[in-house]
């Protein structure tokens, strides 16, 4: 997991960030959970993220 740090002084949140490819180990799907709903995110030949119900 990388974590971007804000420049000293700023105001700006730090973020969780997430590794797509650790996400999908390495594959291109992965199930993503949020309050009992399950999510796939799907990477695609292309390099893009699609998350879907």
């Amino acid at each position: 997991m990388n974590m971007t740090l804000p420049m000293s002084g700023s105001a700006t949140p730090v973020l969780p960030a997430h590794d797509a490819r650790i996400l999908t180990r390495g594959g291109n799907l992965a199930q993503i959970d949020l309050d009992g709903q399950t999510y796939t995110l799907r990477i695609t030949r292309q390099g893009k993220l699609i998350l879907t119900k």
